[in-house]
């Protein structure tokens, strides 16, 4: 197993395993990750999911270079092909790819050291970035003759200042966690002991509010993210009405009248 999975408190905990290759992905952790990320999707205990990488030296460095050589089919014949065909034969940028999970949970990257290329990819798809002192951020990929094939010439323009993202993207440049934080592409810092508790403690707060609230609130910025503000307003007047009788909007109401912690049950 490449993906260590736990669940505590409505916590999932991802854990990438493969230290010895500074957690890079290759075809089996992939797969292993979206199947991982699909069980904590479809648990209704689970409210938030925490990604992070095993050791100190590496969240994740990105696609393993020495597994993921050309292959032999050509990539017009697999670009048609299914998502699991399609990354079996060398698109496997295509299984790095979240959004066709319809994950609406939140998702947390806890960064420790190395976040690069594909692994960066992969951490600006999570909703919140918390990294420790000691992480270091790039998309090296100009570098090599290639470009970021995730999301993260677009995601990284959404994340960071223009001129930032571009002076990252185009000569494969890395900053250190403090200018990470000081340019917004993480919320948090922390020392490197604390990061996987202080991400936990992130993660369990989340956790304690409505979930079927903290869901809507992410399907409505995904939804709302690139149409016209009137259509957004009425999406989300829409979103607020399908909670509106919700029996977890009715006990928080009850809960802060009686003074006490509100007892959610996602329903």
């Amino acid at each position: 197993m490449t993906i260590r999975y736990s669940v505590s408190e409505h916590v999932a905990v991802l854990t990438l395993d493969r230290p010895e290759a500074l957690n890079a992905l290759d075809l089996d952790t992939l797969v292993e990750l979206r199947t991982r990320l699909a069980d904590a999707r479809d648990d209704d205990d689970v409210r938030v999911i925490v990604i992070t990488g095993a050791g100190t030296k590496s969240f994740c460095v990105g696609a393993d270079l020495k597994r993921s050589l050309p292959p032999s089919t050509s990539f017009g014949a697999s670009f048609v092909k299914p998502l699991e065909r399609a990354g079996a034969e060398g698109i496997y940028v295509r299984l790095m790819e979240l959004g066709s999970l319809r994950i609406f949970k939140p998702l947390i990257a806890a960064i420790n050291g190395y976040c690069l290329g594909g692994g960066l990819e992969l951490a600006l798809q999570c909703d919140l970035r918390i990294a420790s002192k000691s992480a270091v951020f790039g998309l090296p990929e100009a570098v090599v003759a290639s470009i970021p094939g995730v999301c993260g010439i677009q995601a990284l323009q959404r994340a960071v200042p223009s001129a930032i993202a571009m002076k990252m993207l185009l000569t494969g440049g890395r900053i250190d966690a403090a200018y990470a934080h000081q340019v917004g592409l993480v919320s948090d810092l922390t020392e490197p002991e604390a990061l996987l508790e202080e991400s936990l403690q992130l993660a369990r707060t989340i956790a304690a509010n409505g979930p079927l609230a903290v869901q809507m609130i992410k399907k409505v910025i995904e939804t709302s993210a690139n149409v016209p503000l009137a259509q957004a307003l009425e999406f989300t007047e829409m979103a607020w009405g399908a909670l509106r009788d919700s029996e977890d909007r009715i006990e928080g109401r009850k809960a802060f009248a009686e003074k006490r912690a509100p007892r959610y049950a996602g329903r």
